[in-house]
């Protein structure tokens, strides 16, 4: 073998050498980095909410978690949204401390979450008053057949003492909120 072959073998070697060792860098790179930009891409499931703030004045419902907003919504409510529910067929949303007491995924109006209205204080009110207190308020979508109006719906108090948010929403709403949730309904 000459020299010269040698030394171009030698040569093409060390150019092999360097195209591999560069692929083998390239695959350390990724292998390394990967984790990482797994971790950057998707933080893992969101975290649930552990209250749920109502104003009915402002029109919102807030998702909170640790005293923190997880999430805001604009909302619309109940035919009558001033003051609070006193009894059934008032058509107003209550006030006061509840809880979503169950989930329907088979509502008419696309996902409910009911709240535990009417509460002690709300079932004494209305025995003074000598009236029923009312019942099935829920956190709603809205029925299948009027979805096609989306975020219009903010636009007019259409509920019977409920609040409804889009169809889309109530969608990401549903895995963030449990039963047994806390909610708030503010005047």
């Amino acid at each position: 073998m000459s020299t010269s072959s040698i030394s171009a073998r030698f040569r093409s070697g060390q150019v092999a050498f360097r195209k591999s060792n560069g692929r083998y860098l390239a695959l350390l790179f990724l292998l390394l980095c990967l984790p990482c930009w797994g971790n950057y891409k998707t933080s893992g499931p969101p975290a649930k909410a552990d209250r749920i703030v109502i104003e009915k004045s402002a029109r919102t419902m807030t998702l909170m978690r640790d005293g923190k907003v997880l999430k805001a919504y604009k909302v619309a409510l109940s035919r009558e949204p001033t003051g609070a529910k006193e009894r059934e067929g008032d058509h107003k949303v209550p006030e006061g401390e509840y809880v979503i007491d169950s989930k329907n995924p088979h509502s008419r109006f696309h996902l409910a979450l009911h709240i535990s209205y009417p509460n002690a204080v709300d079932k004494e009110r209305a025995r003074k008053l000598g009236v029923k207190p009312g019942g099935n308020i829920e956190i709603h979508g809205l029925d299948s057949k009027y979805a096609w109006v989306g975020s219009l719906q903010r636009q007019v108090d259409w509920t019977d003492g409920c609040i409804a948010v889009t169809n889309s929403e109530i969608e990401e709403i549903w895995p963030l909120v449990a039963v047994e949730t806390p909610v708030e309904i503010r005047p």
